[in-house]
């Protein structure tokens, strides 16, 4: 059976429905169908159960499709290498970051990227893990980096860890807090505090420490994955910013910011990693990228 065949079937087991999967193969309805009646043919094996407008895949199906997809996704990587080594190009990457990797060394890698390869073309794409996991499963990136520790259990995802980021909290020069040699948690929390989403361990520990009931939810004044805005909004008031050391490494070099010291704090980090499907090989740009990253101690 050949590649297009296989694909017209994964189609189907994707959108569940002939009419989307037929738009999505660039066929007509018809010549879907008839693709579809002539792999379950040559298979002997009804691969779907037909409904009125949606169909669901049989036992059968899902033990087919699973190989077909692989096949599919394999003879992609394929081409665009193939491709590649005839232009002799590295090639153009598409890949996703989280809010804390984007703060601290991103800016840097793309920087020297540029410098060095002037020709190719990057797009980046900045988000929380739970949006770059779907861009990721979609193909619409080759890999992204954030934190791992709320990342779902997946055999599709291989994950590389990256060095971890120490993180602590942030205040304005001129801050009620800036002052004193040390604070509480409570204290801090008093301010309201600025941060991107937490991974939940995180926030469970907090509102412990905090005394907060058992079940409570870990209030954050501010919550946003850009890191920029957080650091824009805590220079304008009294809220705290919790963030990794080198996100703010500017700000402090400058005065603009100065680090709280918390009593009875244990020590807080970013658990950084990079994402990829299993089994893909990286396009030759994907392979740069992935190696200036910098590495778990």
């Amino acid at each position: 059976m050949d590649i297009r065949r296989l694909s017209h079937i994964v189609a189907l087991a994707d959108q569940r429905n002939f009419a989307r999967a037929a738009e999505q193969s660039n066929l007509s309805q018809p010549a879907l169908t008839r693709s579809i009646q002539a792999a379950e043919a040559e298979l002997g094996l009804a691969l779907f159960d037909r409904g009125s407008t949606e169909v669901s895949v049989t036992p059968a199906g899902e033990f087919v499709i699973a190989r077909a997809r692989q096949l599919v996704f394999n003879s992609q990587c394929l081409a665009r290498d193939v491709a590649l080594l005839r232009n002799r190009g590295l090639g153009d990457t598409a890949f996703g970051v989280g809010p804390f990797p984007a703060a601290t060394f991103l800016a840097p890698l793309l920087t020297r990227l540029r410098r060095e390869h002037p020709g190719v073309n990057l797009r980046v794409e900045i988000s929380n893990w739970q949006l770059l996991v779907k861009r990721l499963f979609e193909e619409d990136i080759e890999f992204f980096i954030a934190e791992t520790r709320d990342l779902p259990v997946d055999a599709r995802l291989q994950i590389r860890p990256l060095r971890r980021e120490p993180a602590g909290f942030y205040v304005r020069t001129g801050h009620p807090l800036a002052a004193a040699r040390s604070v509480t948690l409570a204290q801090v929390w008093g301010h309201g505090v600025a941060s991107v989403r937490l991974p939940d361990g995180v926030r469970a520990g907090l509102a412990t420490l905090l005394g907060l009931p058992g079940g409570t939810a870990l209030p954050l004044a501010l919550e946003c994955d850009d890191v920029t805005v957080l650091k824009n909004v805590v220079l304008g008031c009294d809220a705290v910013l919790g963030a990794p050391h080198a996100a703010v490494a500017a700000e402090v070099a400058a005065s603009r910011l100065k680090p709280l010291r918390v009593t009875g704090l244990p020590a807080l980090f970013s658990e950084m990693g990079v994402m990829t499907l299993r089994g893909r090989t990286p396009s030759p740009m994907a392979e740069l990228i992935l190696s200036r990253l910098p590495a778990a101690a």
